[in-house]
């Protein structure tokens, strides 16, 4: 009984400094309400809350006698009663208007707690708060010190990772690129090629490039490792050594790579809709019933299909022998979409054969006007005619001329287009034909680039400058080099009247401006490049090209150029001639000569004998001096050749100096 008595004596000492916290704060805000209408507002609030309130103390009166002896309970009713009285009081004086209906969950969530504290007998709810704030600021300091270590020790893991990662770059890059000696390059001429090991060192260098500043190797310089990079992917992929010298040129080493795997890939398989006899959603529609899987080639493209795969073969079906569509790449279709034909012109296609392109032209243009299809090599004519019959083609005429022919036979400023898809290297279609990889040198580059400025100039003559919907000429090629591309549209812009103009292709890159040391004309930047890597289509360049006015704009080297060949033309008509004559000569007949001399001595006479016998004088003397004057034509036509002859020498030496 004595424990019970304590305890109930410590109950009571702790209730009154409660009541004592709780009345100032009461009276506070009393103080603070002064309307009358907070007062009714205040009556109605104690009317609301005072039956929860003594619901609440009920219960947890009723809770404690659980807890402690019967006899404590039966002892300190009264006071709990009087307590709860002036907790209820404290609690209707407490509340004024300042608290809204939206804190009443609050008062009654303090109240709780306060009847918890109360009952359980802890200390006054000064030391409370003091050591609850005392509690949150040391809980504060310890979350703001362990939040400082964590940054710490998250920054010093950030600099070791850095620091190895440097370290790892600069050890893998020292093992990755070590200068082979000339023993292991003997050893590895002997063996077959190590692919494996070749593949690691072609990436380990791509990436030792891509940042050489930072991951540069002891010992080693950017040209020692792009030789490496040359020799090694030359090995791997068989290339030969000028054209991954050409396209290290041209492209980065990053991005070199990614062409040369481009490469190793085929291109998808992509046909064309024949316009003149289907339309391409009807065509999807009949090569998907046959169990082709296909799609659109892209939005630039109204006519063109990608397919996928076939159950079938996909070049003799039924669909593909009644011409309702043509094989062909995608890079095909460009040249003719940038030559934009139109209805009812004349066009002349200077290299027609297999017929791709011209059997587009003649599909864009609805079978009017006229096409010619020329194309030099005679076993080539056969696929082209095939294709015209079987596209159902009519308004084409197949010719079998040189290129540069093409003016004399169809006559300067006769056509409204041309479409020139000028022969060249190969370069942007090594996936189709891998002998470009070895078979290609400086030597052909320049033969083709200089079959390709006289292919262009022909093509330039034959335009008419004042047709109403034409004048333009496309130029393309499937090559990747400078030297055929910008080069050759840089000098057609020498040396004739003409303008690039915009291709009217939404997509690919732009030609180049600058090259190493060369500096083309600032328009070139409308020409068009397309690589495999990039577009996912063969190495194609485009130019579109508007002719000016019929006047030829040539430098002194080109007139003397045209001058020769003039000039041989002419001889050789003039030789033909003369020996025409002296062939006739003899087969005359004597009989009629003498019907003639005497004819002709009779009609002389009849008008005067002194004149006649003069003439005759004269024809006989003259006949010697003809004879002369031949003899020195020719002797004249020797010493042109020669001087021709002297100034070729003359300019293949200039060139090889400036190599």
């Amino acid at each position: 009984m004595v424990l019970t008595r304590s305890k109930k004596s410590v109950a009571k000492s702790q209730t009154p400094p409660s009541k004592k916290a709780e009345k100032p704060q009461a009276l506070a805000l009393k103080r603070k309400a002064e309307k009358p209408q907070a007062l009714a507002l205040k009556k109605g609030a104690k009317s609301q809350k005072k039956p929860p309130l003594k619901k609440q103390k009920k219960e947890v009166v009723e809770e404690d006698p659980l807890e402690s002896d019967e006899e404590v309970v039966s002892d300190d009713d009264a006071p709990t009663d009087v307590e709860s009285e002036e907790s209820d009081d404290d609690g209707e004086d407490g509340s004024n208007g300042f608290f809204s209906d939206d804190d009443g969950e609050e008062n009654e969530d303090g109240e709780e707690l306060l009847g918890d504290d109360f009952l359980d007998g802890s200390g006054d709810e000064e030391e409370e708060h003091s050591d609850s704030g005392s509690d949150y600021d040391s809980d504060e300091g310890d979350i703001q010190k362990e939040s400082e270590m964590l940054d710490r020790e998250q920054a010093k893991e950030e600099a070791d990772a850095e620091a190895e990662m440097l370290d790892f770059n600069k050890e893998a890059g020292d093992d990755a690129f070590r200068l082979p000696t000339e023993e292991e390059l003997e050893e590895e001429a002997r063996g077959p090629p190590d692919l494996p090991l070749l593949q690691s060192r072609i990436k380990e260098i791509v990436r030792l490039l891509s940042n050489f500043s930072v991951l540069r190797p002891n010992g080693a310089s950017r040209k020692d490792c792009v030789e490496q990079l040359k020799s090694d992917i030359a090995s791997y992929y068989g290339y030969n050594s000028f054209l991954i010298g050409a396209l290290f040129e041209l492209f980065p080493p990053v991005e070199l790579m990614e062409l040369i795997e481009a490469f190793e890939k085929q291109r998808p398989t992509t046909i064309r809709t024949n316009t003149l006899k289907t339309r391409r959603r009807d065509l999807a529609d009949v090569l998907l019933n046959r169990g082709v899987n296909l799609d659109p080639l892209s939005k630039w493209s109204k006519v063109g299909l990608v397919v996928y795969d076939s159950q079938v073969p996909i070049g003799a079906t039924p669909e593909y022998l009644a011409g309702f569509y043509m094989l062909q790449g995608a890079s095909s279709f460009l040249p003719v979409m940038a030559l934009a034909p139109r209805e009812n012109e004349r066009i002349v296609d200077v290299a027609a054969a297999p017929g791709g392109k011209t059997t587009y032209v003649a599909a864009l243009m609805k079978n009017t006007g006229l096409i010619f299809a020329n194309e030099m090599k005679v076993p080539r004519l056969k696929s082209l005619t095939a294709n015209l019959h079987r596209m159902g083609v009519t308004n084409t005429i197949v010719c079998n001329y040189d290129g540069r022919e093409l003016p004399k036979v169809l006559g300067e400023k006769s056509v409204d287009r041309v479409l020139l898809d000028a022969p060249c290297s190969g370069t942007g279609v090594i996936s189709k034909d891998e002998s470009v990889k070895v078979s290609k040198s400086l030597e052909e580059i320049k033969k083709f680039a200089h079959l390709q400025k006289q292919l262009l100039l022909a093509a330039i003559d034959m335009v008419d400058a004042t047709s109403k919907t034409g004048g333009y000429i496309v130029y393309s090629t499937c090559s990747l080099m400078v030297a055929e591309n910008e080069a050759v549209i840089d000098y057609a812009l020498k040396k004739r009247s003409v303008q690039l103009v915009k291709t009217g292709l939404d997509f690919g890159q732009d030609g180049f401006v600058r090259f190493r040391e060369h500096r083309f004309h600032p328009s070139l930047n409308k020409t068009k490049r397309f690589y495999p890597h990039v577009h996912n289509m063969d190495g194609f360049f485009v130019a579109k090209l508007k002719k000016m006015s019929n006047m030829k704009q040539a430098s002194e080297g080109d007139d003397e150029a045209l001058g020769t060949v003039d000039e041989a033309d002419v001889s050789s008509d003039d030789d033909e001639a003369e020996a025409m004559e002296e062939m006739e000569k003899p087969s005359v007949p004597k009989k009629q000569l003498k019907k003639t001399k005497e004819s002709k001595e009779r009609l002389a006479k009849s008008k005067e004998n002194k004149s006649g016998k003069k003439d005759k004088k004269s024809k006989s003397k003259n006949a010697p001096k003809i004879k002369k004057q031949r003899k020195n034509k020719t002797e004249v036509r020797m010493e042109i050749s020669q001087a021709r002859e002297k100034k070729r020498r003359a300019m293949r030496e200039k060139s090889k100096e400036k190599q």
